[in-house]
């Protein structure tokens, strides 16, 4: 059949399809050379995927390796990395180069606030950015169980002046706990102002006073209690803190730093830790000097308190029976039973720190503290104003990689409140005049660093020295440590402690599972017991402690 037999639309659709088939032939060489362009983009992205994944395990490994062997480590750079108030705190601080942080990414001379700076690349910093500052979430999760063999009814922390004797009924029965109480929760701001380097840090744990009665019976509510909240702000060689924190004569474990990581309050699970140490977590302004790298002074003013006995089985001392002086306990005199700070105090307590780092392994200091003391007598209108005050000498030593040796001692007149109230500052004279009461305490040790284990031993003890004084009778006595004094006015506090810590598992941006156990003995013994009454008692007391610790580190400023 020839063409020109053709309809018109017949001719047409042939034309069409020729041009169509012209055209798909076209568009097939064109989507080939896309295809092939395609397969070589995929497989150079692939080649870079492969690289990094490379990368990324080699650095995995090195972590891995980092971490494994220093669950406890302390440095002076660990206050870049440590985030709550127990020390191991995991996980450990890797260096700056082996962490994908903000400031690991910026390039070689970069100055200014990491907070500020973009990142780079697929990691996300552990930390939180809000406006120009860092933001760490801190605290971790525990659950504790406690046994004693001695029915002390101090809940899961130690009161060390209480132990029950013998032939008291409490010491017939033992006690068993489980608490979810020294969980803490809090942050920590860190941020750069042009030249000022400055910290924001609040804590909380879950250990007030303040927990409703009924906790045991059918709600096991526990009451949020302020531990620490407090700024620093640095600049040069020149530091400044307000607010509560650790006090300074906490001992330290690198610098006068009041980062809980810097700071040495041991590593057992006793909520109160160690017979012995002195410290207190209260109100005060530090301002610190940095001569250098290696040497840092320190003053601090802190809030005071004219204690006389009665907390935390803090042995009690015995009045003047005269009413004007009796009546002052309470009232003029901390005793515990007048409420919070109802007392007055006539100046804040001063103390002073030097410390010397000359290395990560070695860590020396000397601390002083200046207290004064003032009452009224309203049967004479007259003050009666003394001073007292301590001294601290205290050493952090690495012996060999992985093993520390830890002492502090600490000796004063007027400072008994600061070994946990474990001794009273003064004691009152017949004729209404204050006198100061000698008191002393040390914690000597071992930190045993292995692969994923922290062992530790420590002794601990408190010596309270006796003021027997008599009333205005001339006859009765009164005072501290007299003869017929109560049997709980101790001489005497000691403590045998050991346990380990176990890290599980960690990572520094999934946090850490560690398992962990203490065995406490502790000994007391009065300055005077009665015929046929013990001369002194103790205790067994047996921890586990199950924790999980939030992840998080900050970036290098």
């Amino acid at each position: 059949m020839s063409l020109t037999r053709w309809s018109p639309p017949a001719a047409l659709l042939l034309l069409s399809f020729c041009a169509g088939t012209e055209l798909l032939g076209a568009a097939d060489d064109n989507y080939s050379d896309e295809i092939a362009a395609l397969k070589a983009q995929i497989a150079a992205q692939q080649k870079r995927l492969d690289e990094l994944q490379l990368s990324i395990t080699n650095q995995q490994k090195l972590l891995e390796k980092l971490a494994s062997g220093a669950p406890g480590s302390i440095s002076p750079g660990s206050r870049l990395g440590q985030v709550t108030s127990l020390t191991p705190v995991v996980p450990s601080t890797p260096p700056a180069s082996m962490v994908p942080t903000v400031a690991a990414q910026l390039p070689k001379g970069a100055a200014g606030n990491p907070c500020e700076q973009g990142y780079e690349g697929n990691s996300v910093p552990p930390y939180l950015r809000l406006g120009n500052v860092c933001i760490q979430p801190v605290g971790f999760m525990d659950f504790t169980t406690v046994w004693r063999d001695k029915d002390a009814g101090s809940s899961i922390g130690s009161n060390f002046g209480s132990i029950p004797y013998n032939n008291a009924p409490a010491s017939k029965l033992s006690e068993l706990r489980f608490s979810p109480q020294n969980s803490r929760v809090g942050f920590r701001i860190d941020g750069n102002l042009r030249d000022l380097h400055f910290i924001g840090y609040n804590e909380f744990d879950f250990l007030s006073s303040a927990t409703p009665t009924s906790s045991g019976v059918s709600n096991g509510a526990v009451v949020p209690r302020l531990r620490l909240f407090w700024v620093d702000v640095r600049k040069g060689k020149l530091e400044l803190l307000a607010g509560q924190s650790w006090s300074m004569m906490v001992p330290n474990r690198s610098g006068i730093s009041a980062l809980p990581s810097d700071l040495f309050y041991s590593q057992v699970i006793d909520v109160n830790y160690m017979a012995g140490l002195p410290w207190t977590r209260q109100p005060g302004i530090r301002v610190l000097y940095h001569a250098s790298n290696k040497v840092t002074m320190g003053l601090s003013i802190e809030n005071p308190d004219q204690y006389i006995g009665g907390s935390a089985g803090g042995s009690g001392i015995t009045l003047p029976a005269a009413s004007s002086l009796s009546s002052i306990a309470g009232s003029e005199l901390d005793n515990t039973s007048g409420g919070f700070l109802s007392t007055p105090n006539v100046a804040p307590d001063v103390i002073g720190k030097v410390a010397f780092d000359p290395n990560s392994r070695v860590h020396v200091e000397m601390a002083g503290l200046a207290r004064t003391f003032k009452i009224w007598n309203s049967a004479t209108n007259s003050y009666s104003t003394v001073a007292g005050g301590g001294g601290a000498l205290n050493a952090n030593l690495e012996l060999v990689k992985g093993l520390r040796l830890v002492t502090n001692n600490f000796y004063g007149s007027g400072g008994g409140r600061y070994l946990f109230g474990q001794a009273p500052d003064v004691v009152v004279k017949a004729d209404g005049s204050l006198k100061t009461v000698a008191a002393g305490g040390f914690v000597e040790g071992l930190e045993w660093v292995r692969k994923n284990w922290l062992w530790y031993g420590y002794y601990g003890n408190i010596y309270i020295d006796r003021e027997a004084l008599l009333d205005a009778n001339g006859k009765t006595a009164i005072g501290y440590g007299f003869s017929g004094s109560p049997n709980s006015q101790n001489r005497s506090i000691q403590e045998f402690t050991f346990g380990f810590n176990q890290s599980l598992w960690r990572d520094v941006r999934y946090g850490a599972l560690n398992f962990m156990g203490q065995y406490e003995y502790l000994m007391r013994n009065p300055w005077y017991v009665a015929p046929g009454s013990p001369k002194g008692t103790h205790d067994n007391t047996v921890y586990f402690n199950l924790r999980y610790t939030l992840p998080g580190t900050m970036p290098r400023f």
